[in-house]
């Protein structure tokens, strides 16, 4: 139980520290001028917090967990790029099907980032866990 922990806690931190530049300082200018209104005035923290806590379970059970077992850097660089990939497409699809005035230029931007974040985040949740014997 203390490894999976530990591995949730390197990938939380990693992709932590990557969608907070993301959404703090670099695609903000982007997300403010496409969506506008529908951003909330202020972000619903339990939601949010629910969100990382679900996707980093994710990215340590279904990429860098079985990444660590074949001892493949590529397995978590792809597997990651894959997840970020299918969960952000979820994310945007769904709201372009059934939000009004959700905006269609967002989407390829978003799903390029969820993408590149996660197989991002893997890589180096792997990368580490592989040096730190606790971990591995």
């Amino acid at each position: 139980m203390g490894r999976a922990l530990g591995r949730f806690a390197v990938a939380a931190a990693v992709f932590g520290v990557l969608d907070g530049l993301w959404l703090g300082v670099i695609g903000r200018p982007l997300y403010d001028e496409a969506l506008g209104d529908l951003l909330a005035a202020k972000p619903n923290a339990a939601a949010a917090a629910a969100f990382y806590v679900i996707y980093v379970v994710g990215i340590t059970y279904f990429v860098t967990g079985p990444a660590l077992a074949e001892e493949s850097g590529r397995r978590a660089l792809m597997s990651g790029a894959l997840l970020g990939f299918v969960a952000y497409a979820t994310w945007d699809l769904t709201n372009l099907a059934v939000i009004e005035g959700f905006p269609a230029s967002i989407v390829a931007v978003d799903l390029a980032w969820g993408t590149v974040a996660t197989a991002i985040a893997s890589l180096v949740t792997y990368a580490v866990c592989r040096r730190v014997p606790a971990l591995a």
